[in-house]
Formats: C-alpha cells, structure tokens, sequence
C-alpha cells in the first residue's frame, strides 16, 4: 500500500496562497486532488498526508474543508501560530477537525532558529499533545540542535522531520547534517520523512549524488521510523513523482519486503494514525 507521506494542494491567490510566485513557472499553477490522482492512479497510490504550504489559518481552515470528502487524503498536517495567545483554544479546535492529525510552523522561514525549543511555547505544544496531534519540523541543520532540545523535553510530542532536514546535498557536503540527524534519532518518538532531495541538489546532478544522504537517513531512523513522502508539486521542480519514487526505492537499498512496505506505507500510516 503506497501511502505519499507529504504532498500539497494550493489555489494561486487564495486562501492566503502567496507562494509559489511566478518565477517558479514549474509550480505557479493550482495544484488540487484531481491532479494528484492523475500522478499517482498509474503507481496505486492508496493516498496521502497533506501538509499546509502556507502559514495561514485560512489555508489550513480550506485544506481541512477539502480534505473532508475526499478519500484520497488520509490526514492532513495544517498550520497554527503557536506563539499566539489564543494558540491553546485554536490548537483543541482544530484537534476536532476528523482527518487533522499534526501541525508544522514552517520553522525555516522563521527569524529565530532556536524558536521551537523556548519553553514559552509549552501552552500550544500541551494542547498539541491532548489532541494527539504531531508536529511537522520543515528545518535545516541549523535548527536540529534546537529541535533536539524540544524533543528532549518534550518525549510527549511525536516529531517528523520534513525533507530529512534538507541537507546540503548540492554543496555535497555531509557533516554537521549527519551527526545532527544521528543525535535525534536517538530519540524514539523523533521520525523523519525521506522527500524534498531532489530539490536540495544542484540543477542537472546525478541522482546518484542523493545516495550518501539516504543511506544515512535509513542507517539512522531505519524504515520504521522513515517515511516517504513526495513534496509533490515542489517535486515537479526537480523530478517527477514516478521517478522520485523508483529513485527513492533503489538508493533506500531496502530489500526485504516489511522494510519495503514500512517505508512506502505502513510508517506514515502508525505515525499519523491513517
């Protein structure tokens, strides 16, 4: 059973949607479930996680509104200003909504990158958790020492790592990504997504320059912990979902058919309770 751990749905200008923006012409379109079921119906897909894109209360209010008659959106990970005051009341609210199942702050674009781990933030991440809600972490290196100390805090809150953290696969460079990703997989309920690679490397590489940074993140979470998600349509920046896929398989060197159906399914479905 494929399920697609980290896909989007956006509408160019509303619900708050004001990216992506027109230089990228790949992706400057409306990207809705009938264009994720012409993808993914060639290569079964059973269905997938939507993740917000924007940091929009009204962007999260459509997804869940979209997301609810639609079967092939299993759960959807949305938005919410945790610093906010009303953080708490609008975090339970959501937690009713029936396919939400985690929240992501969009850490990368934030101008404090130790802004996750302030204590001041325990209010929305207590509700977080009576809601049995997840949280998404878009990061890079920088942030996963501080995602650490959340994490070491918090062993309440179940963490994905979005995108392997984006490693710095186009400098080719490993460390300090791989130590960081190591030290947070020491954590047991710290997860992590292999998606949105091919993005981080440069324009025109080898696929093969991916090889190093998957290994690592299978030899680090193993495919219990790992899940594959397409980043679908910032894919289509890179790559195509067929090809990510099929290039996802190959270099994961995962052979054994459990290890198979953990990474391309049954991971993201215990994680996210689909």
């Amino acid at each position: 059973m494929l399920i697609d751990a980290h896909h989007h749905f956006w509408r160019i200008g509303q619900n708050d949607c004001t990216w992506p923006t027109p230089d990228l012409a790949a992706i400057h379109r409306n990207f809705l479930p009938e264009d994720l079921a012409a993808v993914g119906a060639p290569l079964d897909l059973a269905g997938g996680v939507l993740v917000q894109s924007q940091p929009s209360d009204r962007d999260t209010d459509w997804l869940l509104d979209l997301a609810e008659d639609e079967p092939q959106v299993l759960g959807v990970v949305g938005w919410a200003d945790l610093a906010a005051p009303d953080a708490p009341a609008r975090i339970a609210a959501l937690a009713e909504r029936r396919k939400l199942r985690g929240l992501r702050p969009m850490l990368q674009n934030l101008a404090d990158d130790a802004w996750i781990a302030d204590p001041a933030l325990d209010p929305a991440i207590d509700a977080m958790v009576a809601g049995r809600l997840s949280l998404d972490a878009l990061v890079f290196t920088r942030h996963l020492p501080h995602l650490r100390r959340l994490a070491e805090r918090r062993p309440d809150l179940a963490i994905v790592i979005d995108h392997g953290a984006k490693p710095p696969i186009a400098a080719g460079e490993l460390q300090p990504w791989a130590d960081q990703i190591a030290a947070l997989a020491e954590l047991p309920q710290v997860h992590c997504k292999l998606s949105g690679l091919l993005t981080e490397a440069a324009p025109g590489a080898d696929p093969q320059a991916l090889a190093p940074y998957v290994a690592h993140l299978v030899a680090a979470f193993g495919p219990r912990r790992l899940m594959w998600g397409s980043d679908w349509p910032v894919l289509n920046l890179a790559g195509d979902y067929g090809g990510w896929l099929d290039l996802a398989r190959t270099l994961s060197g995962l052979t054994a058919a459990s290890d198979l159906a953990d990474l391309f399914g049954e991971t993201a479905r215990r994680f996210y309770r689909l």
